[in-house]
């Protein structure tokens, strides 16, 4: 291997069957691009189905793609589109190699889901919680099988689990709230390693991609975007870049679970994928295991271990 891991490090994944949640554009398309490049079945898991229809036209157009590029609608916002998805996927998947819960908002203005919870939280956290629980017991038996799941280094900015006001209904920070559901990813991410460990097959790890240029920056605040747009050339990589760590922490055979990967420079802003660490706060049990009980009550899904 390289001394810089990159999407030539990716291994063969023939035979392979991986589901990419927002992978009609920005890092979740380029993770399912350069999966199907190395010959995995992809599932583009999108909201509009047709910008996924365009975006598996694109990867099955390139030459290099191997492996097979399908499209399944899924909108995080809602609780019955995620069982109405996870329902599809069980029928024509009987088995799930890679789950990678990429999608996401940021910076939202307050803005609540379809089941009432606050957007960030409601769709970062709560609606791949819930795919994740319904979907596992189609990975618990697969050996090798990996669930990713995509936070940020936002998870460090004025960032805590508020269990007094999840869905801040008191008052809202767009910048809070992002950071209460990146940390909330990884919380969820350390308790699912610490359940699934005991099958010995099936691993959960975390990757963020940096700083990355995609359209995920669109709800900037006004009094960052400035000094967002004239910084970016300094501090942000393209997409492709910025899925490396994603795509370490789904396909590098040394990679494992509880792991979280992310950019090697300065800051974790840019560059290829290694080792990071995350927050002190992130690595509370405590918190761990109220999050996930919480997350079990407001979605209604129970996972299949405990």
């Amino acid at each position: 291997m390289s001394g810089n891991w990159t999407e030539q490090d990716i291994p063969d994944q023939h035979g392979r069957v991986a589901i990419v949640t927002g992978a009609n554009t920005g890092l979740g398309f380029e993770t399912a691009r350069m999966l199907a490049a190395r010959g995995a079945a992809v599932v583009l898991a999108v909201r509009d189905t047709e910008k996924g229809k365009r975006a598996a036209a694109r990867i099955t157009g390139d030459a290099a793609t191997q492996g097979d590029v399908t499209v399944q609608a899924l909108d995080l916002t809602s609780l019955d589109s995620v069982r109405t998805a996870a329902a599809d996927l069980r029928a024509t998947h009987p088995r799930i190699d890679l789950l990678i819960n990429n999608a996401g908002v940021m910076y939202t203005p307050k803005q609540t889901t379809a089941d009432g919870f606050e957007l960030q939280f409601g769709t970062n956290h709560l609606g791949h919680f819930a795919l994740t629980g319904l979907l596992l017991d189609r990975l618990l038996p697969v050996p090798g099988s990996r669930v990713v799941t995509v936070s940020s280094v936002g998870h460090r900015i004025r960032a805590a689990i508020h269990f007094d006001d999840l869905q801040w209904e008191r008052s809202y920070s767009r910048i809070g709230a992002y950071g209460q559901s990146k940390l909330a990813n990884l919380l969820f991410t350390y308790e699912l390693q610490r359940r699934i460990a005991p099958h010995g097959t099936t691993v959960a790890l975390a990757a963020h991609p940096g700083a990355s240029n995609t359209e995920l920056t669109r709800n900037t605040p006004a009094a960052l975007r400035v000094p967002v747009t004239w910084l970016a050339p300094l501090l942000t990589q393209n997409a492709g870049m910025g899925a490396l760590p994603t795509l370490r922490a789904a396909t590098d055979h040394a990679a494992e679970g509880g792991q979280y990967y992310g950019p090697g420079g300065p800051g974790e802003f840019r560059g290829h994928p290694k080792l990071v660490r995350s927050s002190p706060d992130s690595h509370d049990r405590a918190t761990q295991q109220r999050l996930w009980t919480v997350s079990e009550e407001l979605t209604g899904v129970t996972f299949p271990v405990r």
